[in-house]
């Protein structure tokens, strides 16, 4: 159905999927998650607009797949192949950030395919848009699966060699409250990418142990020290496994995390503040919800070490993330 307008006239489409105990809506622009609902919790799960024109000014990446390259890329510069490339620079004047100004979770894709419990979307990106080598075909699918599971695969071609690094951008939020005071985490990573003073990567995985980034063992997100850093997975993308879990001790909704990625960027969400009102007419300030984004460790071209986020001519990425979630 109709959902708005992109500023060039074309429409921006919503199409509801549900099954295992979910109900979801995903919208053509930005392939995003727009609203999730689990059967007897009321309130909903990620954060979102009711109507479509907050997207295009107040919205923080709320529930869309970002990239070509997700998070952040120092001074929007990296080399491949001996030649080096100039990438957007739309975070701070100085770095590149989710795949550019016109990146992938700000562009209308174009419906696939729609079924009762899933829809595909697609994107062609071409050579050269945001300073990146290479067309690139994207498509992603969201599936309502049995079990409360959100089921999320990326599918990317390119035809010359080219960064690809995609998330998913949900801000999750399991119990309807002001913000996520009430949630605990636990995620299986024992090192986290330390950033400089502009959240770019200097190259370092710290041993998370005693830190404020250890998460091994459940415990609340909020500290005193506010996180918007990547926690370390592995050393390379895996087969589909757990990662971690969210819950909410107010609620009793929880969330298993599962994913084929080697980090997962966690933000609190600390600087938040949404002047429109978000699902429900509710009202998103600092803490109002966190996004879990599983991905490649973030600046991944330009640190030795980092696992690969290059994508190559007759290769098929392919990123497979769950949200399996219950209640009580």
């Amino acid at each position: 159905m109709s959902f708005g307008q992109m500023p060039d006239g074309s429409a921006v489409s919503r199409h509801r999927i549900e099954g295992g105990g979910l109900v979801a809506h995903v919208m053509s622009f930005g392939a995003t998650l727009q609203d999730l609902r689990l059967d007897g919790h009321a309130p909903p799960l990620v954060l979102g607009f009711d109507s479509f024109a907050p997207y295009l000014t107040d919205s923080s990446y709320f529930g869309a797949i970002v990239g070509r390259s997700a998070n952040r890329t120092g001074e929007g510069r990296f080399e491949l192949d001996g030649v080096t490339y100039q990438l957007d620079r739309n975070f701070e004047g100085r770095h590149h950030l989710h795949g550019g100004a016109l990146g992938a979770g700000k562009r209308n894709w174009t419906v696939a395919d729609v079924q009762p419990d899933r829809i595909t979307l697609r994107l062609d990106l071409a050579d050269g848009e945001m300073g990146y080598p290479g067309n690139m075909t994207v498509r992603c699918t969201y599936a309502c699966l049995a079990g409360g599971v959100l089921d999320i695969k990326i599918e990317a071609t390119t035809d010359a060699p080219t960064l690809c690094n995609f998330a998913h951008h949900s801000y999750w939020n399991l119990d309807g409250a002001p913000s996520t005071a009430a949630h605990v985490m636990q995620v299986d990573a024992d090192r986290m990418s330390v950033v400089d003073e502009g959240f770019i990567p200097t190259g370092e995985a710290r041993d998370v142990t005693g830190s404020r980034y250890d998460f091994r063992t459940e415990r609340p997100i909020h500290d005193d020290v506010f996180i918007d850093h990547n926690l370390c997975l592995s050393d390379a993308r895996r087969p589909l496994r757990r990662i971690g879990s969210l819950r909410s001790l107010m609620s009793g909704v929880s969330m298993e995390m599962r994913s084929t990625e080697a980090g997962l960027q966690v933000y609190d969400a600390f600087k938040m503040a949404v002047e429109p009102v978000g699902l429900g007419g509710r009202r998103y300030g600092a803490n109002a919800g966190v996004a879990l984004e599983p991905q490649v460790w973030p600046d991944a071209i330009n640190n030795e070490g980092f696992p690969t986020a290059v994508l190559h001519p007759g290769e098929t990425y392919i990123q497979h993330t769950q949200f399996a979630i219950s209640k009580g």
